[in-house]
């Protein structure tokens, strides 16, 4: 599986908030200058994840967003779900499966689409904060991550 644009900046701007001081806002430029990542793109997304309930966002001058929850409450599940992604790895099949080659490849396909799903609910912000951390860490602090 592989992430999309949406997904990929999605999870570097939650991963970015993750980073920032607990309360702290970050305005959409900020975000976008940091990873760089377009600021328009970047806005809608942010109200995606905002109607997921995955960040929180304060209007005005001082404004900016922050994380809704804890990072270890939010999964990149979640996170690629509010932005329409999917884990989907079954590929294309003809509804009418006439040989049980076929049937076989169809059930291999969503027993591994399955534990895919599991896995991306079961990997938390915070995980991938630590991950981005141990990173950042043996880059030197100046250095920004890649998701």
């Amino acid at each position: 599986m592989k992430l999309t644009k949406r997904g990929h900046y999605s999870v570097k701007a939650l991963l970015d908030l993750s980073l920032q001081p607990e309360k702290n806002l970050s305005s959409v430029s900020a975000i976008a200058q940091r990873q760089n990542l377009p600021a328009p793109y970047l806005e809608k997304l942010l109200i995606e994840l905002r109607r997921a309930n995955l960040v929180m966002s304060v209007r005005g001058s001082q404004g900016g967003y922050r994380l809704a929850k804890a990072a270890a409450d939010i999964s990149l599940g979640e996170i690629l779900t509010a932005v329409g992604e999917t884990a989907m790895l079954l590929p294309q099949y003809d509804s009418a499966l006439q040989q049980a080659e076929d049937w076989v490849t169809v059930s291999i396909w969503k027993r591994l689409h399955e534990k895919t799903k599991l896995a991306l609910y079961s990997i938390s912000l915070e995980d991938l904060y630590y991950d981005a951390r141990s990173w950042q860490a043996s880059q030197g602090e100046n250095a920004s991550f890649v998701v």
